[in-house]
Formats: structure tokens, C-alpha cells, sequence
């Protein structure tokens, strides 16, 4: 009994933090229908600010609670004020775009003032001092509680209802409440909406950075505090209703007792409960606790999936350049192997082959998992947050039927594939019946239980450190790990030869681009565009939504799983991170950049967005150091400028031409 109510007031406590950064983003999504991924990153910013305060820059205010508490209120202001910047340059370009970009634009920001904080305050943790005056504990039936945590928990209803007295009781809320009703009605009616837009995201961010700074006494900032928390805060708002501030509560003190009990109980699946919970709530109601079904929103103007007819001169040129890359790597790897023990400009060559060979390779494994999405998002309208499910589940299944049983590259494939199909199949019937950004966020949850699964199941996959010295193919991966002696699996055998393997990739990739290029124009991807552009007039028709949308799905899966198993041959080697948010976010980059409605988008946007990756974490000095905020940088302008993708801004700028000629 005495663990059960110690439990209770840890969850308590940390319902507290989830719902200062629930309240913070459910408020800016009410008000400006953006969907901010970057949430985390102004809670990170007030936690390492407060932090560098009371330890280093002014160690005396750490002895003081005035100084303490001024120096929280400057991590939430120094939020508030980033927010503000933030809201200036992008926010408010962003509030009439699909949420999807909205979701890629605001992780973009995260990557870019992810650097930024690293630039400033560095790499290292920092361990501030306790609160001064609320060092103690309370006794409880012998065991001893923080007081700072029963401060915190004092904080939630407290917050909560400050925010109601401000929206129903000022003139600004009542006009903010307003706003996040009908914003572009409360400008017909003469009020101008961007400085309430603008307060919406400042005073959200603030709350972010101020439940940061809370979060000192008891946990150390560092730089992986923003997508942590944000994860959790998205389960949150998701589970409360988006837009509902009374829902976003509830739910966190939901979250938050079965993250306090679930550690206590099941301490391994903690992570995995908190998803389920979400899911059990959205099964039951698919717009959370007290949310209110929302409008379509902003969507995407009908269009059809372009460009589905290429000239032949045209693949022609593309595939000779795709094969004449490969085949430049193997050369230069073959004249390499010829000049061992020769000169060292030879050896460099065989080197610089070597890595463009492998190059080449990742290239194309992304572009069939893009493939995979792009059909998904293109045809079916169907946003996911966490496609590196199914792509890990296809890494995994080969690994395993690899390790374990000692099946070989052919079986592998299969494995892995029919292992993502599976779990599609399974979940599919779930996930496809909700829609925008509940949909990309029950993804991110299955990707998140995929990714914890693979971490805490030690016994099957290693854990982090994952499944290593897998011989599919014959010679070692360019990135694989070796294995020590007596690793790997008996009937293992030689694998399948690289100069096959290669090809074999390229071929799939081709034929992935051909068969998108087939399916859009079949009575199967007129009727996926039409449940995609107007399901209710779709479903007045006739059509079969529910049907349209678990088969592409399925189907997209059962890709992206044998691009997984592809990678797992490739690299030779396995790790949980396969299903993290950030391998979900850069299939999404490669199928954002290049564009898609377009049917080469996949392959422009993997093919760019692997060299810029390379190039950038490869470059010199500066740069090499802080590449994820240049491509950040980038991709929040690409959705900015350029939200149909390189490829159709390759067109437009070939329409003008023509035009001017």
C-alpha cells in the first residue's frame, strides 16, 4: 500500500511536466492549427538555460530560492522568445499547409535549434543544485516523498486554471478562444489574428520552457531532453482531444499513473503501455477524451498523381546513370583490389570506391522504402509518423530467420517482408480508420513499441547492441560489425554474392518506380485518389474506402519491410534505432523533397537527401560538426518555398522557360 501511494505521487509529479507541455502545444495548435514538433526543443531550452544559470554562469543564484525561481522564469521567457522568433519566420507560413508538412517543418526546427543549443551550451550534461528551501522529504507511512515534487504537483491545477480564468475572463483569451474556433471568420470581422497567433505560441513555449526548468531539481539537462519528452507530450494531447486544454489534463494525469505504476509493476513495457493506453482511448474515441471532431483542416488542392508516363528516352538516361554509379563503385573497388601492396593514390581510389559503392546502395534501399510511403501518402492520403515499423520489422525478420535458423538471403527477404506484412495486416484495421494527425501519431506509437520491443527484448535482439555479423552476402557489409570468434549461427552460409546483390537492389528499386507508375493509372488508383481527395463523396459512391485503405497499407508495408531486409543484408548488422522517429522522418524527408504527387519524387528525394546527409556529416570543420541543423535549415525552407518538391519545382522552372520561349 505504501509503494502504491509513493507511486502515486511520482505520477502525479510527472503529470504535472506532460501537462504544462500539453497545455503549451494543445493551445498552439488551437489557435494556429499547427501541429509542433519542435515542442520539445523550447522545453530543453529552458531546462539547459535555468541550468547553466544556478551552476555556472550565476552559481549564486542557485542559493537562493528568488534566484532560483528568476532563473526558471528566464528559461520560460528565453522559450517564450525563441517561440516568438520562430513564429515570425515559420510558424505562421506554415498555418494553411497540410499537417504533414507542419509535422516535417517543425522537426526540421527541432534538428536546427537541436545544434544551436549545442553550439551554445555544449554537449555535456548538466546537474543543477535543489530547489533552496524545498530540499527535504515528507514522511509517509515510512517512506519519503520530495517536497519540490509535491510543489510540482501543487503547479498542475494551478496552471490549469490560470489558462481558464485567461481565455474566459480577458478580452485576449476570449479572442483567442475565439481564434482557435474560426480564424479566418475573427478577420472578417476586423481583428487582425497574427498577433493572437503570435501570443498563442508564446505563451505556449513558455510553458514548455518553464515545465523544463521545473524539471531541474530532479533530473540533470542535456541535449537529448526534447524528443523524449515531446513523444510523451503528442500521447498526451493526442489522448486529451487536439485543441481541448481540459482534455490535455486528464490525460496527463492518465499518462502520467501509468508511467509512474508501469514502472513499478512492468518496468520493461513502461513505454509500451503508454501507447497502448492512446490506442485503447482512440478505438474508443477517435477524436480522445474531450476533443471534439475536428474539420478536415487545411488538405492538399485534388490532384492527380502526376507524371505517371515517362518518355522511354527518359528511364532510359535515369537508369543508365543509376547503373553507371554502381558500376563506377565496383570498378573502382576492382582497381583497387588489383593495386594491394601498390601505391597509396591507388589505395585512395579503391577507398573512394568503396564508399561510393555503398553510397549508391543506401541510395536505393531508401528510395524503395520511400516507394513504399510515397504510395501510402500519394494515392491512399495516408500520413504516418512512424513507417520505420514496418521497415525494422522487415530488418529484424530477416536478421532472425537469419541468425537463429540459418536461412538464407532469399528466405531472409521473405522473412522480413511477410514480417511486416503481418504486423500490417494486424494493425492496419486500427489505424486506418483515423485520419491526419491521429493517424501519423497512432504510426509513431507502433514505431515507438517496435523500438522499444527491440531495446528491452535482450534475449532476441540483442538489445542496443543489436544483431551483428550477419553473412547474407558473401563479403562483409561496408558498415557492418565484425564478429568476434564462435559468433554467428551454424548452416549459415557463404551468402549471396555482392556483385549479384547490387543489381538485384536496382532492379527492385525500378521496378517499385514502375509498378507506382502502373497502379496510379488502374481503376484501383483512381478509386484510392478519390477516397483520398473526398472520402465521404467516395463512400456516397459506392466505393469501398475502409477496403482501398487497409490494402494500400498492407501493401506499403509489405515494401517497406523488404526494404528493411534489404539494409539488414547491406549493413550486415541490425540495431533498435532501425525503428526511431528519426529513420521515420528521413523516409518522409525523401518523399517531401523530391515530391509526392510526382512518381520520381521517391527516387529524386532519396537520391538527394543521401548525398546531402553524406556530404554534410562528412565536411570540414564547422559544418561536420553541426550538420543536422543545416539540413534542418534546409528542410524547413524546401516546405516553405517549395512544399510540392524538387520535382515540381524542376517543372515549374521548366514551364517558365518554355513560357518565356
Amino acid at each position: 500500500m505504501t509503494n502504491l501511494t509513493l507511486q502515486l505521487f511520482n505520477g502525479l509529479s510527472h503529470a504535472t511536466t506532460l501537462f504544462l507541455m500539453a497545455a503549451g502545444l494543445t493551445l498552439i495548435f488551437g489557435v494556429t492549427r499547427i501541429v509542433n514538433f519542435a515542442h520539445g526543443s523550447f522545453y530543453m531550452l529552458g531546462a539547459l538555460l535555468s541550468a547553466h544559470i544556478v551552476t555556472l554562469w550565476l552559481p549564486s543564484w542557485g542559493e537562493s530560492a528568488w534566484g532560483y525561481a528568476g532563473a526558471m522564469l528566464l528559461g520560460a521567457a528565453c522559450a517564450a522568445l525563441v517561440g516568438a522568433v520562430a513564429e515570425f519566420l515559420l510558424l505562421r507560413r506554415l498555418a494553411d499547409a497540410p499537417e504533414l508538412y507542419q509535422l516535417v517543418a517543425t522537426f526540421g526546427l527541432t534538428l536546427f535549434l537541436h545544434d544551436a543549443m549545442l553550439a551554445v551550451f555544449g554537449p555535456d550534461e548538466v546537474f543543477a543544485p535543489r530547489f533552496p528551501g524545498l530540499k527535504g522529504a515528507v514522511e509517509w507511512a515510512g517512506e519519503f516523498f520530495p517536497v519540490w515534487h509535491i510543489v510540482t504537483i501543487a503547479l498542475g491545477p494551478l496552471v490549469w486554471l490560470g489558462l481558464h480564468l485567461l481565455l474566459t475572463k480577458t478580452r485576449f483569451g476570449q479572442r483567442l478562444k475565439a481564434a482557435t474556433q474560426d480564424r479566418h471568420m475573427l478577420d472578417a470581422l476586423g481583428i487582425n489574428p497574427k498577433p493572437l497567433m503570435l501570443g498563442a505560441v508564446v505563451l505556449g513555449c513558455a510553458l514548455a520552457g518553464l515545465g523544463g526548468a521545473l524539471r531541474l531539481p530532479t533530473e540533470p539537462a542535456n541535449l537529448q531532453m526534447d524528443v523524449n519528452v515531446v513523444v510523451e507530450t503528442f500521447v498526451v494531447v493526442v489522448t486529451g482531444g487536439l485543441g481541448s486544454i481540459a482534455g490535455a489534463f486528464w490525460a496527463a494525469l492518465l499518462i502520467g499513473m501509468v508511467h509512474a505504476f508501469g514502472i513499478s509493476i512492468f518496468p520493461q513495457a513502461t513505454l509500451v503501455l503508454v501507447f497502448v493506453t492512446m490506442a485503447v482511448v482512440l478505438a474508443v474515441r477517435p477524436q480522445g477524451l474531450l476533443g471534439s471532431p475536428l474539420a478536415s483542416g487545411a488538405q492538399e488542392k485534388a490532384e492527380i498523381f502526376a507524371n505517371v508516363t515517362v518518355k522511354p528516352s527518359y528511364v532510359a538516361i535515369i537508369f543508365i546513370v543509376l547503373a553507371g554509379a554502381l558500376v563506377w563503385g565496383m570498378v573502382g573497388n576492382s582497381l583497387g583490389d588489383a593495386s594491394a601492396g601498390g601505391v597509396q593514390g591507388q589505395g585512395n581510389a579503391a577507398g573512394a570506391g568503396l564508399y561510393w559503392r555503398s553510397l549508391a546502395v543506401d541510395a536505393l534501399i531508401l528510395c524503395i522504402f520511400a516507394l513504399s510511403l510515397q504510395a501510402m501518402m500519394g494515392l491512399g492520403g495516408l500520413v504516418s509518423f512512424g513507417h520505420a515499423a514496418f521497415f525494422a520489422l522487415g530488418a529484424y525478420g530477416a536478421a532472425l530467420s537469419h541468425s537463429l535458423w540459418g536461412w538464407g538471403f532469399a528466405a531472409a527477404m521473405l522473412a522480413g517482408t511477410l514480417a511486416a506484412t503481418l504486423a500490417a495486416a494486424v494493425f492496419g484495421a486500427v489505424l486506418v480508420r483515423s485520419a491526419g494527425v491521429y493517424l501519423a501519431m497512432l504510426s509513431l506509437a507502433l514505431a515507438q513499441v517496435v523500438w522499444a520491443t527491440a531495446t528491452q527484448w535482450v534475449s532476441l535482439s540483442g538489445g542496443d547492441n543489436g544483431l551483428i555479423g550477419l553473412q547474407l552476402l558473401a563479403s562483409a557489409a561496408p558498415d557492418a560489425v565484425s564478429v568476434g570468434a564462435g559468433q554467428g549461427s551454424p548452416g549459415m552460409g557463404s551468402g549471396l554474392s555482392r556483385a549479384i546483390f547490387e543489381p538485384l537492389v536496382l532492379l527492385i528499386a525500378a521496378s517499385a518506380v514502375a509498378f507506382l507508375s502502373y497502379a496510379a493509372r488502374t481503376r484501383w488508383g483512381a478509386a484510392l485518389q478519390a477516397v483520398r481527395d473526398a472520402p465521404e463523396r467516395a463512400r456516397a459512391s459506392g466505393l469501398p474506402v475502409f477496403a482501398l485503405k487497409y490494402g494500400v497499407f498492407t501493401a506499403s508495408a509489405a515494401l517497406a519491410g523488404l526494404a528493411g531486409a534489404l539494409f539488414a543484408a547491406h549493413k550486415g548488422a541490425v540495431f533498435p534505432s532501425s525503428a526511431s522517429v528519426s529513420v521515420s522522418v528521413d523516409v518522409l524527408l525523401a518523399v517531401l523533397l523530391g515530391g509526392v504527387h510526382w512518381v520520381w519524387g521517391a527516387v529524386l528525394g532519396s537520391a538527394v537527401l543521401t548525398l546531402l546527409q553524406a556530404q554534410l556529416s562528412s565536411g570540414m570543420g564547422v559544418l561536420s560538426d553541426y550538420w543536422r541543423g543545416a539540413l534542418g535549415l534546409l528542410v524547413m525552407l524546401m516546405m516553405v518555398a517549395a512544399p510540392s518538391g524538387l520535382a515540381g519545382l524542376v517543372l515549374r522552372m521548366r514551364a517558365k522557360l518554355l513560357h518565356f520561349k
